[in-house]
């Protein structure tokens, strides 16, 4: 039978390195194939790397150490690396090295290597569009800067640059918004003021907010600081809370806010009781928010489904030793001690489902606020409202603390006062406008389901020095 021709004794397995016995086949640790083995080639190279010549086949040589001296001398037809030059003393440089192109070679089949041209001018980049002579792909653009010029502005919206104050577009920085919210150059979307709000009046503060679910922010606020007939201090806080199923609650909680602000900061100076002042600004934002209703009748034809815009209101006034709110719906106001070892308070009562059936005992706090009905509310303002019923009380608080005033995207995950206290931070009545951003994050870290808005009021009130305008 014919068989596989044998190759030259191994003494190491290729594979593994397991010493082998003369005549193995196989190795005897991991069964590898002896006999697929390639031959050793039977080559010589014409340099080695180490700089010797390699000795020739027939002992040429004789007497060569293969170590310095002079290489080369009976190598046969080997080519000989020449010597490096010494360093140059005088200049103190290194000495000159050789490169592979200054010595002849073969190829695998003992021709001459090609000579490798002197290095000359660098060869400039082709141009036009050259064509690969490979692959026949035509290369028709020039190779990509690393950086591109900016693009030089259209002539034709150079009048659209806003003028020196106004405003400009977040995204192009270069045309000016218009009432719609969009830019007239290149009609980006503009964010939208109110989706976060924040202002303080000396003592006073306030933040707003948008949330993360709702897609616009339909809460307000109004703040202030005045003083009284006799020249102390005196600090209002209004928030309102627009009803999302009426019809533009954001502008109507913001004309409510503006109206019932405006009307106390002027009520107060002139000497009108802080009771009786907060009764007749929840009046006068009654009146700015059914003023949103007159629509001509052709608005009122194209949408009849509309209803009127709608709100609810809640207020505070602080003087040095009277504290006054007032409300229409559910945003409520909560009295917070200094000394937490005092118990804190909600001063309000919701316009609310849940609020009546406590009232009237026909089911617990938990059992009516945990229904679905909770928080459908039986008070506003707007023109569809059943009727106007001002809610106004006086409290005589008897050691310092801050009153908190909220809508119901804060109370909704602190709704017990003494939790409400928990999140009020202790340096509130030192850093009001803190103290709201804290609240705030609370509601925002709980969910953000609704808008929210604070403002954070110290009692008593302080002068009008005190805190930043």
């Amino acid at each position: 039978m014919s068989q596989m021709p044998q190759q030259a004794a191994l003494s190491n397995c290729p594979s593994c390195e397991w010493p082998l016995e003369s005549g193995d086949r196989f190795c005897g640790a991991c069964g590898y194939d002896l006999s697929a083995v390639p031959a050793r080639p039977d080559d010589h190279p014409t340099v080695t790397l180490n700089g010797s010549v390699p000795p020739s086949g027939d002992g040429a040589g004789e007497g060569d150490d293969g170590a310095g001296g002079d290489a080369g001398a009976g190598a046969g037809d080997a080519a000989a690396w020449p010597l490096a030059a010494e360093p140059d003393s005088s200049s103190g440089g290194p000495a000159v090295t050789h490169v592979p192109a200054e010595l002849p070679g073969t190829d695998s089949g003992g021709s001459p290597l090609p000579t490798v041209p002197p290095a000359g001018p660098p060869v400039p980049p082709p141009t036009g569009s050259p064509v690969s002579p490979a692959t026949g792909v035509r290369f028709d653009r020039p190779p990509e800067p690393d950086e591109y010029p900016l693009q030089a502005p259209d002539p034709r919206i150079a009048d659209l640059s806003a003028p020196p104050g106004a405003k400009l577009c977040v995204a192009c920085r270069a045309g000016r918004v218009d009432s719609d919210g969009y830019c007239e150059n290149c009609g980006h979307a503009q964010p939208r003021e109110r989706d976060h709000m924040e202002q303080e009046a000396g003592p006073v503060a306030a933040v707003s907010d948008r949330g993360l679910r709702h897609h616009r922010n339909e809460d307000a606020f109004g703040i202030g600081r005045t003083t009284l007939p006799d020249g102390s201090p005196a600090s209002v806080a209004v928030v309102c809370d627009g009803v999302s199923s009426a019809t533009r609650p954001d502008d109507a909680s913001f004309a409510a806010g503006v109206a019932a602000n405006e009307s106390l900061l002027a009520a107060l100076p002139r000497g009108t009781h802080p009771q009786q002042a907060m009764h007749d600004a929840i009046v006068a934002a009654s009146h700015a928010v059914n003023a949103l209703a007159d629509e001509p009748a052709t608005a009122r034809e194209h949408s009849p489904h509309q209803n009127a815009p709608a709100c609810t209101i809640v207020g505070a006034v602080v003087t040095p030793g009277l504290l006054v709110v007032g409300w229409v719906g559910d945003s409520r106001v909560y009295w917070v001690p200094a000394d937490r070892t005092s118990p804190p308070a909600r001063l309000t009562e919701d316009d609310s489902w849940a609020a009546q059936m406590v009232s009237a005992g026909l089911m617990s706090e938990a059992e009516a606020y945990a229904d679905e009905r909770a928080h459908a509310i039986t008070g506003w303002l707007g023109a569809d409202a059943y009727e106007l019923e001002p809610h106004t009380a006086s409290f005589k608080p008897d050691r310092p603390g801050v009153v908190v005033v909220c809508t119901d995207g804060l109370w909704n995950y602190a709704e017990g006062a003494q939790e409400m206290a928990e999140f009020v931070p202790s340096d509130a009545a030192a850093r009001p406008l803190h103290a709201a951003r804290v609240l705030v994050g609370h509601a925002l870290d709980g969910g953000g389901h609704d808008n929210v808005t604070v403002a954070v009021v110290p009692f008593p009130a302080v002068s009008q020095g005190a805190g930043s305008a």
